[in-house]
């Protein structure tokens, strides 16, 4: 039979599992975002700017009346800033709302459609129950709609795009938080802060938890007696205690001082000036810190297994090293279990990653899913649920497809089901 049988074979099986395909799928394009974000697809810049009005919604859902007159006035007091400055014409060019600039007219037109505005949006204030009357078809009602749009044709009239109208409208595609920050660029650049800590702390973790299993499940003796006890006691304390009381360390500064006290500042020059609680150090060591716990009990209790296993008994009479032995007749055989906790850490990893922001214990700079259902809070109470309902999305679609894509390796890879 040709060596390349059970591959094969497990190739065939996998094609046949169509949720496992289309898991991967979307695995598949949320690393090609992350990838697009790293080679500058979308900037820790993009995700600060005002793209427009204050917890707009998304999906083109048309806002009450009352919101949309807020959102008006909203940009008229942005024109009215650089508007009223000692010299319009340079302020105007740096103008506050991305993907916008002031439209191609005179200082004085400009004023003049400001002035306009200021007037509709007196008119439209002095409507006791706005949403009602709007909503009534009233004959005020009727009269406070026709104000309304053209309050919103003055302000249009006064700026344009600088970017194309595809582009402005994925912008704001999936609404803006309490901020006027574009949701959808936040959610995307998030992706790169999942798939970094997924990957990372992942591979990491696995590759700790392998070495230690087959360590501690080929040797025996005193190394397993020592491992065990390590990951015991790692076990008992409780996972988010641990992940807290780590990353609070590194936001002390103690440990970037103490490197860089015993190198000379390497730590800083390599870090460009940041600190470690600038970066996703703090969040990969706390992470791998634990999680390596799982896979190095599974991958012990399967080497326990296979040391006993004839080919090993032979591969020792033979006189093989004990290296040969572990890496050559035990880990491919353990490669499976690697995969499919790779596949579950990945999972804890991004879970436990929001959880920490959300604390204000994980990411310090940019964005992420848990900052952003963090800083949400306060929207929530006043009925706005689209950030921590995009975050929420993005976040479920991943896990999910990993989910699936655990449980279909688990099936295929698994030598009892193979």
């Amino acid at each position: 039979m040709s060596g390349a049988a059970p591959q094969s074979r497990v190739w065939v099986k996998f094609v046949k599992h169509k949720p496992a395909l289309i898991a991967l799928v979307i695995i598949g394009i949320y690393v090609l975002i992350g990838v697009g974000v790293l080679l500058g697809l979308v900037t820790i810049e993009d995700t600060a700017n005002e793209y427009g009005a204050p917890s707009k919604p998304g999906f083109g859902v048309v806002s009450s009346p009352e919101k949309r007159v807020d959102n008006a006035e909203w940009f008229l007091n942005k024109l009215r800033i650089p508007l009223s400055s000692s010299d319009p014409q340079e302020s105007l060019k740096e103008f506050p709302i991305a993907d916008l600039q002031a439209a191609d007219a005179s200082t004085d037109e400009l004023r003049a459609a400001l002035a306009k505005g200021d007037a509709l949006l007196a008119e439209l204030k002095e409507v006791p129950d706005l949403d009602a009357e709007v909503n009534s078809s009233s004959t005020v009602g009727v009269a406070a709609a026709q104000k309304i749009e053209e309050l919103e044709e003055t302000v249009d009239s006064m700026t344009h795009l600088t970017v194309g109208p595809v582009r402005r409208w994925l912008h704001l595609s999936l609404g803006t938080d309490r901020l006027g920050r574009s949701n959808f660029l936040r959610a995307i650049y998030s992706v790169r802060v999942a798939i970094l800590v997924g990957l990372v702390t992942g591979f990491v973790s696995v590759l700790i938890g392998a070495i230690m299993g087959l360590l501690a499940g080929y040797f025996g003796g005193w190394v397993d007696v020592v491992i065990t006890w390590l990951y015991s006691t790692f076990a008992s304390i409780p996972n988010i205690v641990l992940l807290i009381l780590l990353v609070y360390v590194f936001r002390e500064g103690t440990i970037d001082q103490m490197i860089n006290d015993n190198t000379g500042n390497l730590l800083e020059k390599l870090l460009g000036g940041s600190r470690l609680d600038a970066t996703l150090i703090p969040v990969y060591v706390a992470f791998c810190a634990t999680f390596w716990i799982g896979p190095c009990r599974i991958i012990r209790g399967e080497t326990l297994k296979l040391r006993e296993q004839e080919y090993v008994q032979a591969a020792q009479v033979l006189g093989y090293s004990r290296t040969r032995i572990l890496f050559r007749h035990l880990l491919p055989n353990v490669t499976h279990l690697m995969l499919i906790n790779f596949s579950l850490l990945f999972i804890g990893a991004i879970k436990s990653e929001v959880i920490l922001s959300f604390l204000g214990l994980g990411v310090q700079e940019g964005t992420s899913w848990g900052l952003m259902i963090s800083a949400a809070k306060d929207e929530v109470v006043n009925g706005n649920f689209w950030q921590i309902g995009v975050a929420t999305a993005f976040m479920f679609v991943l896990v999910l497809a990993f989910n699936i894509l655990s449980d279909a390796m688990q099936d295929i890879l698994d030598p009892k089901h193979v």
